[in-house]
């Protein structure tokens, strides 16, 4: 007997009655992000896995745990994509980008792969779209960034959203959390997992990030960074707050936020739902530096749609179908068939979504696959109607009839529209 195949654990087919959904959400993030001037990039797939190590850092969850990462034909270590950002850092810079005038404001909708425990709202190829902004320092930019995500998720519908701010601070003020964080941990240094222990000495601050229960215990009462921040990011961080409350965005300040990855600085920050968080994203200053570009400042975030899409069905919120037929064109016959074949085609280059019967169903049979179908308007071609080249249009909703004549094929576009 021969194998039943399935989908890869951990993925998901995105099928045609579920796929209106995700072009609903993107259609509505591109509108949005065109108001704030931003365009689209499109990265590969997979990357050179040195770029994840450098950018997202060898010490997080991601790196340690969940990549996807083989050697293709060349003996060369790939990996596919566990975020957006990165990449998208390695196109500005290998594309000089950084010439242009700034600030420059890209979004990208793509696919990423974490080898993670299959859960509910988490996949290991799931879905995000994001957005980049390089080139500006300004705390109002981070509060703009903020705006496109809130905007966005707004726009399609969601009320129950709170944003969740912090600050991880710089390379200045960073040194001495980091001390005074080691000192805490020092104390109850037996109690962290094996991986937390590895992070000890290189990057104590990814402790704060572990899902394990007994490194969350030992880490509740640990220093917080707000108390350690040097003068400059304080003042950053004060700004931002200043234009969020411009915005009227309100904001809660979240010391616990460390976001799992190592490019962050500064700003951080997550907007939540009751049951999930929907989307993440900070400033990282130092990447574009990091991947060999100029030192130039960088802030953006991402949203993830398999959770999105989750938290707009728990909300109740339903996300418009578009109909899939303006008109079904039946026919009785070889000949009006035919003519019905040419209808079609006529009418499709006016924005007429279309169907004739391709099943050689009964004329019976082709009004209640209409239907079933959602068909706007349906018609039936027979011998009167091909000699008196007249059609009647009927309206599924009401009933009601339309007689057209069946050469002016901008008129019968113009009722069923």
């Amino acid at each position: 007997m021969a194998m039943e195949m399935q989908a890869p654990k951990g993925t998901k087919d995105m099928l045609p009655q579920d796929a209106y959904k995700w072009q609903y959400i993107e259609g509505v993030f591109r509108e949005v992000a065109k108001t704030y001037g931003i365009r689209e990039i499109r990265t590969p797939m997979f990357e050179h896995t040195e770029l994840f190590l450098r950018g997202v850092g060898d010490t997080t969850d991601i790196v340690q745990k969940e990549m996807y990462t083989f050697k293709d034909k060349g003996d060369r270590s790939v990996t596919l994509k566990p975020e957006g950002t990165s990449p998208v850092v390695r196109s500005f810079v290998e594309s000089r980008l950084f010439n242009e005038a700034q600030p420059t404001k890209l979004c990208y909708i793509t696919p990423a792969f974490r080898y993670e425990n299959v859960q509910k709202g988490r996949l290991r190829q799931f879905h995000q779209c994001g957005v980049e902004v390089f080139g500006s320092k300004e705390p109002s930019m981070d509060a703009e960034v903020i705006a496109v995500a809130m905007d966005t998720l707004k726009k399609l519908g969601l009320k129950s959203l709170s944003l969740h701010i912090n600050n991880l601070g710089c390379p200045n003020c960073r040194p001495k959390y980091n001390e005074a964080l080691k000192k805490f941990l020092a104390e109850n240094y037996d109690g962290l997992c094996d991986t937390c222990k590895s992070r000890f000495e290189k990057n104590p601050m990814r402790i704060l990030d572990c899902k394990e229960k007994k490194c969350n215990e030992i880490t509740k009462n640990a220093p917080i960074i707000l108390d350690y921040m040097c003068e400059e990011c304080d003042s950053h961080f004060a700004k931002v707050k200043e234009y969020l409350d411009i915005l009227e965005i309100p904001y809660e300040i979240d010391p616990g936020i460390v976001r799992g990855l190592d490019y962050y600085t500064k700003t951080i920050f997550e907007i939540v739902t009751p049951d999930f968080t929907v989307c993440g994203g900070g400033r990282y200053d130092k990447l574009i530096e990091e991947l060999g570009g100029p030192d130039m400042p960088a802030v953006g975030f991402a949203i993830g749609i398999e959770r999105l899409i989750m938290t707009l069905e728990k909300e109740g919120i339903e996300i418009p179908n578009e109909t899939l037929f303006d008109l079904y064109i039946g026919a009785r016959g070889e000949e009006e068939r035919k003519a019905a074949f040419k209808l079609a085609s006529q009418l499709r280059p006016l924005g007429v979504k279309c169907e004739i019967n391709h099943m050689g169903r009964s004329v019976k049979a082709e009004m209640k696959y209409a239907n079933k179908l959602g068909c706007t308007f349906t018609t039936i071609i027979g011998e009167d109607e091909l000699s008196n080249k007249k059609i009647n249009l009927k309206r599924m909703s009401d009933g009601e009839i339309f007689e057209v004549s069946l050469e002016n094929i901008e008129e019968i576009a113009k009722s069923v529209k």
